[in-house]
């Protein structure tokens, strides 16, 4: 049976979507295209009428959960306008964003796997990453846009590491200091 081109539309953004949720969950290779298809709710043999290949799909996912994780940050900054970083990093440097990585930032959880992958993917991920860097240089104070770039990017690098870091701690309690003293480095200088 044939579908619609906008049913066809509507699977490949819901593909898209479980795929960004659940490769990072997994990690890139942690899930096939037959268990991800399951997880859209369609068939495997549908894939190939969406993607030319997996590559494909994990440059188009990656772009989606960093395109959300931009709008999240928008949203938090625009909420906080005395301190959009410092309400940026509180949710980043959250148990609810540690312990929910398949809703959360897709560089904690991909970006190794994202440097090991092919082109697309690289290129995906630095584009999301460039966004997100620019929106906080704007955020950031500082003298001049080259200062703003340079401790956007050291507040990134941080949340990102923290996060991380936070994620392999086995100890609840180490993992939570490892959270709150990231989170309390950058808002020292707010």
């Amino acid at each position: 049976m044939k579908v619609s081109r906008e049913q066809a539309a509507l699977n490949r953004e819901r593909i898209v979507e479980t795929a960004a949720r659940l490769f990072r969950e997994k990690g890139f290779d942690g899930i096939g295209v037959a268990d991800l298809m399951k997880g859209a709710g369609l068939t495997h043999g549908g894939f190939y009428g969406h993607f030319a290949s997996k590559e494909v799909l994990l440059a188009e996912a990656t772009a989606k959960a960093l395109e959300k994780s931009l709008m999240k940050w928008r949203k938090l900054a625009d909420g906080a306008p005395a301190r959009p970083v410092a309400a940026i990093a509180e949710s980043y440097l959250s148990v609810a964003h540690r312990d929910c990585p398949g809703r959360g930032c897709a560089v904690s959880t991909l970006g190794t796997d994202a440097a090991r992958s092919g082109p697309e993917v690289r290129q995906a991920m630095a584009a999301g990453v460039q966004a997100q860097l620019k929106l906080l240089a704007e955020l950031e104070p500082g003298a001049d846009a080259a200062a703003q770039r340079q401790r956007a990017i050291a507040d990134y690098a941080s949340m990102v590491g923290g996060l991380v870091l936070s994620r392999v701690m086995a100890d609840p309690a180490q993992s939570e200091e490892v959270l709150a003293a990231v989170l309390a480095e950058l808002e020292q200088g707010r």
